[in-house]
């Protein structure tokens, strides 16, 4: 396969995806090693960024994503006619902020770490899609372990957790 096809592929196998496919399954579907999947994508973002393409390829840890740069988002959206994203609130972030550091964790833990319940909340972030259920423990109950989902690292422009920067006083407590 030539490059050129090879970038073609990549780009119509994300582009026909949608959501974050991973790098393995990427590079089976197109035929292809690892290392060939990462110049395939470089060549594909160089492409986009020469030709000011309103399009970006994100990587979120082990995926990769075909998005519109943020500087088109409010296009997208009028076009799409969707109601404008409203702003989580304290209880949300709060909740996002336990799991992201502390995934997987289940309600009791959030709830114990928040002294409040925290169901709705949790049950609201698994809707708009930044938290996803991770199994069940191996524990009297057995109860939903939760995570933050690829599109937590979108929302909050991460390429992985690992990116997180340190919570404070974190280094005192080494």
């Amino acid at each position: 396969m030539k490059l050129n096809e090879g970038v073609s592929v990549i780009e119509a196998i994300l582009f026909a995806s949608g959501d974050p496919i991973e790098s393995d399954k990427l590079c089976a579907a197109a035929g292809i090693e690892e290392d060939t999947l990462e110049k395939l994508i470089n060549l594909l973002s160089d492409r986009y960024e020469s030709t000011l393409s309103s399009l970006q390829v994100m990587k979120l840890g082990n995926c990769y994503q075909l998005a519109v740069r943020t500087d088109y988002s409010e296009y997208v959206r009028a076009a799409m006619e969707t109601k404008k994203n409203t702003p989580l609130s304290p209880a949300a972030m709060e909740v996002l902020t336990i799991v992201a550091y502390n995934q997987p964790v289940t309600k009791g833990f959030i709830e114990h770490i928040r002294g409040i319940d925290s169901s709705s909340v949790v049950n609201s972030l698994v809707e708009k899609n930044l938290l996803e259920e991770a199994g069940r423990l191996d524990v009297p109950g057995k109860p939903i372990a939760y995570r933050t989902t690829s599109a937590f690292l979108r929302c909050f422009q991460l390429s992985s957790i690992d990116d997180l920067p340190p919570l404070p006083g974190a280094e005192s407590q080494v």
